[in-house]
């Protein structure tokens, strides 16, 4: 007969712990579970990505109802536990005793709330559940929401990213001299501070709070500062630390101190009860995180099955889940007179990085802007490494060491299982190594099956090596080509370093990154052209002759050296007076072929080169401009004929691709885009294979990016979903300028979402408005310099006969 298992406290730790006691012997126990919240198992580091809206609940969600249900786990949700009689083994809950055979305590934490004047006044939260998530949610539903967040450290800054993103004006009071003191050092906070500020939140240091005043109605209405200062808010939000929850313990007669005192065991003053979580206390050390917590729950499942284990407190590290604050913070990093510090600054990059010393040991890592290379040093700092021989190299991280062409795969093999790979979703080492032996033998099944590089895309290289080691021979390292013969350098690092060099000319390229040609070829100059023609649109001038012949020609060549011409439309949308002009060119200049594209536009095939200053000059005096058939930008908007005519129709999205053509025209692209615009889900437009494609629905507008209809097939993703025309048409403006500076020349956006990852464009372009904006901004500067009619300038400079065509490969036509 099973033993009568009892837990109180279906949290995170405990629900791991369920995990390993059910995968060791699942017939060992009946278990009733307790929890004081309504619900079971949710995953609370995610509360923050449900806040910013980036992940709703039902994502993270660690144990619904059928898996309580297949392991037979009887659930007591919303019934809160009142007391416990160890003579007779029961546990006391508001609706009846249950019995027990072992009992397991994880009543988890309680947050610290200061007891200043009006701490307990309506609108003053924690930030602990899911109801201080929707409440913090419901604020930012409300127009010129204000939030005033007491406290800078980990989960306060959460907190007010989390709200900022949703559109609440807040502030952060915090204390101490420099935020999260206790993970980061004075230089980390101050560039976490700035770039919070840049994100519209206010950070408010050294500053004391003193009074919580209320308004009229009876709520929270502002915080007073000792220095008279009032704070306006509609929710302050209180955020400065966590107790351990120990009253149910301490009122059961169990040894209590700061914590419930468990043993290496993790069994407490009671053989019979054991415990885990924020809620204990091992060796006089309280826990917070939850890689430990995660450690004791393997422990417990093995005490309670009888196999020997003992928990060990480890170091710990901290990453920062506030989208583009890239924060990395492990071990011990206060000053001392025995410690030395290495630290690496570029300031133009927003890097820092301060390593910490102590002998031969590295004890401390505070890392902002590059953590790239956290997990190498957490485990320095964890397995007490020697680092003697390698003091001269530390800082550049694994790759570096045994010089710098040392074997990269060297420094990953040497990382414990239980080494985080992947940061933004949490995956260790082990994780992937099992997955790869589960059948994963590429990057997109390790992606699929762990989610490890499926965000930001940064740790993709460490993926990629520990799929090498393990694989060995059997798996290929994606090779990183040069952009041609003249360099050594990639796309991605002349990208890099055309921005972190400041470099502005074709010269400046050629000369500080070592071209091996003077003047680079036909295969490196156009790249390089847009690279600098999109990072520095004020202070670079386009080359005309780095450009493809089509480029250069303003048409497309054909096979029989004639060209294309096509004049754009805006939306598909033409006139008579348009369509008389374009016939009366067809007759003039003796065009043999007229053709309807699939951009809903009109095609003058077999132009002669000679004509083609003419023609253009005849089409624009008929107000058209180029259609940029043949360029690498915006090609065309596709629509559907909307509300206006069709009776499915839900919004006016022939006037929406108008307007988006209007914006966009005469953009470059590091390749051609295609847009469409459907006004109703049945899609007309074809809206779902275009590299932007937005389709109209009663509630708005949903947009979607990346995908593609050449040769490759491909639906877009959804990027966001838009109430308005005016947010549709800033988030497609914002995709496409993040698409122009980051992109690899010649990559067609499906293929750049694809290595960087939707997340990673999600957080820049939808999640931080901030951001968003100033990509809009960036276009709107690059539109004010570049956007020109190609036809109508070389018309008006250029009318002399066809020259004979330059040195650089053709390209092929749409």
């Amino acid at each position: 007969m099973s033993k009568k298992l009892v837990v109180v406290g279906a949290g995170m730790a405990s629900g791991r712990m369920l995990e390993h006691l059910f995968a060791a012997d699942p017939d060992a126990y009946d278990v009733t579970l307790f929890n004081a919240e309504p619900r079971g198992n949710y995953n609370r580091l995610m509360l923050s990505p449900v806040l910013s809206g980036e992940k709703t609940y039902e994502q993270i969600v660690t144990h619904d109802d059928d898996w309580y249900a297949a392991n037979k786990v009887t659930t007591r949700f919303g019934e809160k536990v009142t007391g416990i009689d160890r003579d007779r083994k029961v546990v006391i809950g508001d609706k009846g005793e249950v019995a027990y055979d072992k009992l397991v305590i994880a009543t988890g934490s309680n947050p610290f709330i200061i007891p200043l004047p009006g701490h307990d006044l309506p609108g003053v939260i924690a930030y602990r559940d899911l109801e201080d998530t929707e409440a913090m949610i419901a604020l930012g539903a409300r127009p010129g929401a204000r939030a005033v967040v007491i406290g800078g450290g980990l989960l306060g800054l959460e907190a007010a990213a989390g709200m900022a993103a949703r559109g609440v004006d807040v502030t952060v009071v915090h204390i101490m001299g420099h935020l999260m003191e206790r993970q980061l050092d004075e230089s980390a906070g101050f560039l976490l501070r700035r770039s919070l500020m840049e994100k519209g939140i206010t950070v408010l240091c050294g500053a004391n709070s003193e009074e919580i005043v209320a308004g009229p109605d009876g709520r929270a209405a502002a915080l007073r500062l000792d220095d008279g200062t009032e704070l306006p808010c509609d929710l302050l939000v209180m955020a400065v630390g966590i107790r351990p929850s120990v009253a149910l313990a301490k009122e059961a007669g169990l040894a209590v101190g700061r914590g419930v005192h468990v043993d290496d065991q993790m069994v407490t003053s009671d053989a019979d009860i054991l415990a885990l979580g924020e809620c204990v206390e091992h060796n006089g050390a309280l826990f917070g995180l939850v890689a430990p917590l995660y450690d004791q729950a393997k422990v417990l499942a093995h005490t309670l099955t009888g196999t020997a284990d003992a928990f060990v407190n480890k170091e710990v590290s901290t990453k920062l889940k506030v989208t583009g604050c890239d924060l990395f913070s492990a071990g011990d990093f206060a000053d001392a007179a025995n410690r030395e510090d290495i630290v690496f600054r570029d300031p133009s990059r927003g890097v820092y990085k301060r390593l910490v010393i102590e002998g031969d040991r590295l004890i401390g890592a505070v890392m902002y802007g590059d953590t790239a290379d956290g997990a190498w040093f957490y485990s320095l700092i964890k397995d007490r490494t020697d680092i003697a021989e390698m003091r001269e190299t530390l800082i550049f991280g694994p790759a570096y060491q045994g010089g710098a062409a040392a074997d990269p795969l060297s420094a990953v093999a040497a990382l414990p299982l239980d080494a985080e790979i992947c940061g933004c979703n949490g995956i260790c080492k082990g994780t992937i190594v099992d997955a790869i032996a589960g059948g994963a033998t590429d990057l997109g099944a390790v992606r699929a099956k762990t989610k490890a590089s499926a965000s930001c895309g940064t740790c993709t290289g460490l993926v990629e090596q520990v799929l090498q080691l393990q694989l060995g021979d059997s798996f290929k390292m994606p090779a990183a080509q040069p952009v041609c013969a003249c360099t050594d350098h990639t796309h991605e690092d002349v990208r890099r370093l055309i921005k972190v060099k400041e470099l502005k000319s074709q010269p400046a390229v050629w000369q500080e990154l070592g071209w091996k040609t003077p003047n680079g070829c036909h295969v490196c100059r156009p790249a390089v052209n847009f690279y600098l023609l999109a990072d520095w649109p004020l202070e670079y001038a386009d080359d005309p002759q780095s450009r493809f012949v089509n480029e250069r020609k303003h048409a497309n060549i054909q096979k029989d050296g004639t060209f294309s011409v096509m004049p754009r439309m805006w939306g598909g949308i033409t006139t008579p007076d348009e369509l008389r002009a374009i016939a009366d060119a067809a007759d003039k200049y003796n065009v043999p072929t007229v053709k309807v594209t699939g951009g809903q536009r009109i095609d003058l095939l077999g132009v002669r080169g000679e004509d083609l200053p003419a023609i253009w000059a005849d089409l624009n005096r008929a107000g058209m401009v180029s259609g940029h058939a043949y360029s690498k930008g915006l090609r065309t908007v596709k629509t559907c004929v909307g509300s206006d005519h069709c009776r499915f129709g839900t919004q006016d999205s022939t006037g929406l691709g108008i307007k988006l053509e209007k914006v966009l025209w005469g953009s470059w692209t590091p390749h051609k885009v295609k847009l469409g615009v459907s006004g109703c889900p049945r899609n007309c437009a074809e809206a779902t294979c275009k590299d932007v494609g937005i389709v109209c629905v009663d509630s708005g507008y949903q947009v979607g990016v990346a995908g593609a209809a050449g040769m490759d097939v491909k639906e877009t993703e959804r990027l966001a979903n838009a109430t308005t025309e005016e947010e549709a048409i800033e988030l497609t403006i914002a995709f496409i300028q993040l698409y122009r500076e980051n992109a690899k020349y010649l990559d067609r956006p499906y293929k750049w979402v694809a290595k960087v990852g939707l997340d990673w464009v999600k957080e820049r372009v939808v999640d931080d408005l901030d951001s968003r904006r100033a990509l809009v901004e960036r276009f709107e500067i690059s539109q004010s310099v570049y956007r020109k009619d190609p036809w109508a300038q070389h018309v008006a400079t250029e009318r002399k006969r066809y020259a004979p065509l330059a040195d650089l490969t053709l390209e092929a036509a749409e």
